[in-house]
């Protein structure tokens, strides 16, 4: 099923940078393009919205900044509280590691 999600995924992504014309209709409209592209269906939970955003200008550097987790609905295990109680910088760096790999490149210290 992962492996499905990826082929998905990638398609879209090599449709979009091949096509400006489709890239254009993905963002305005993505989820009956993600549609038609694919044949897959697209259900979002209720309340929340697909934005697509295009990060093709190379010029650029995009970082997003993703929501922040609940963390009252959050199970840690042993390691991950223990290196909270213990300030929680290794569970922070690998946190930014993850999310902006791309940036790291450009940081200098």
């Amino acid at each position: 099923m992962e492996h499905k999600k990826q082929q998905v995924l990638q398609a879209i992504i090599s449709k979009a940078w091949e096509d400006t014309n489709f890239r254009k209709a993905l963002i305005s409209n993505p989820i009956e393009e993600i549609e038609k592209l694919t044949g897959v269906k697209v259900e979002l939970p209720e309340g929340r919205e697909l934005v697509i955003i295009d990060q093709t200008d190379k010029s650029k550097v995009y970082v997003n900044i993703p929501a922040e987790p609940e963390m009252e609905n959050m199970e840690l295990s042993e390691e991950q509280l223990e290196n909270i109680a213990g300030g929680g910088q290794m569970m922070w760096n690998k946190l930014v590691q993850d999310l902006f790999p791309t940036l790291e490149k450009f940081i200098k210290i």
